[in-house]
């Protein structure tokens, strides 16, 4: 027969108690830890090309450098010469950032560039052995520099006129496709929104050649035509993604404007429209970070059109030419990145907003 103590049992309960304890906070924190540290693996590469960025070639080159903080080996003049600031051990256990003057295989000449004035410094020991002083030596000229190496401002009016005409193109035409299908009956309705959603798994890459080869024969190939103008023909994602939000829009609205004596135009200029911002400003964030990054098609219809060419074209020659100079290639990325992550930043709530209630409404 087992007998159980007191002090056992208490010693149980404790036991317990810690770790139901354990499991809430896991429970409560655990989830936060994990996004953080998905967040930071997401940042990572932000990081480095900011770092990356603000480094001279020397500094990036340097095995020795902090990897993070941009920084440069000390060093201090003295009687007119530059010399490098080391760590030297001294013989009271201390460790002092003292300048090498001399170097000597066995015994080297300091200076302590505190007490200049106290003059040379014996140090016995192989100087090579020891650990250079570094300092924070930020680089801001990098970004002045990249800005005007790859004439910034003509690729961002460039981006911005492709991505604003755009823009309104397919933001205009998709409002006006899905408020067809939202709010009128027509024959063959589901069958051409069928139609409508089916282009969305239909590559890009498949119609390339035949839309290259439409372009050539009309003229347009070198012109701003085939980037622009296809885009005022709606496009699928956003067609579905107004339609649904327009959906949830009561319909008791439309009959009210309609006894006021309003007109489709006007129901939907003047109801549809207002209450429909969230959705409207998630369409138009998407199409303009979708024009800001296009690559392909630009490189494509814009070949040997250097004056037209958008920021994502204009880096990719930028690389060409300084390849050896990853500093300049990295500050002329964050400066590309600086637009769209404002817009983003002021517009996010809205945004979120829009794609949240967006992908809620339910068919009537």
């Amino acid at each position: 027969m087992t007998t159980i103590t007191e002090t056992q049992a208490l010693s149980g309960t404790t036991t317990v108690k810690e770790t139901g304890q354990a499991r809430k906070i896991l429970s409560k924190f655990g989830p936060t830890a994990f996004a953080l540290l998905v967040l930071l693996a997401f940042l990572m590469p932000l990081g480095y090309a900011i770092s990356t960025s603000l480094k001279t070639d020397s500094q990036i080159s340097s095995t020795g450098s902090p990897a993070i903080i941009p920084s440069s080996e000390k060093t201090f003049t003295y009687e007119g010469e530059t010399y490098d600031v080391y760590k030297v051990p001294t013989e009271d256990g201390g460790v002092q950032e003292w300048a090498l003057v001399k170097k000597g295989r066995e015994q080297s000449s300091f200076v302590d560039p505190a007490n200049p004035e106290a003059g040379l410094i014996e140090w016995e020991g192989r100087w090579r052995t020891l650990e250079p002083v570094w300092e924070i030596d930020i680089q801001w000229s990098n970004y002045p520099e990249a800005w005007v190496s790859i004439d910034f401002l003509k690729l961002l009016g460039n981006t911005l006129f492709y991505g604003v005409l755009s823009t309104i193109g397919a933001v205009g035409s998709s409002t006006l496709v899905a408020y067809g299908f939202a709010r009128f009956d027509f024959p063959f309705k589901n069958i051409l929104f069928g139609l409508v959603m089916a282009t969305i798994i239909l590559p890009g890459a498949v119609t390339l050649i035949p839309r290259y080869a439409f372009f050539n024969y009309i003229g347009w190939i070198g012109t701003w035509y085939p980037l622009i103008v296809p885009v005022y023909f709606a496009n699928a994602y956003n067609v579905f993604l107004l339609r649904q939000f327009f959906l949830g829009i009561p319909r008791d609205l439309d009959e009210a404007a309609t006894i006021d004596g309003a007109g489709p135009f006007r129901t939907f200029w003047s109801v549809i429209l207002p209450n429909a911002k969230p959705a409207l400003t998630a369409v138009i964030l998407f199409h303009f970070f979708f024009a800001w990054n296009d690559f392909l098609e630009p490189l494509i219809y814009l070949a040997g059109h250097p004056d037209k060419f958008p920021i994502t074209v204009g880096l990719t020659g930028f690389n060409n030419l300084y390849t050896q100079q990853t500093n300049l290639i990295m500050a002329v990325s964050i400066i590309s990145l600086v637009i769209p992550l404002v817009i983003f930043f002021f517009a996010q709530r809205i945004f979120l907003e829009g794609i949240a209630i967006g992908g809620a409404g339910v068919d009537k």
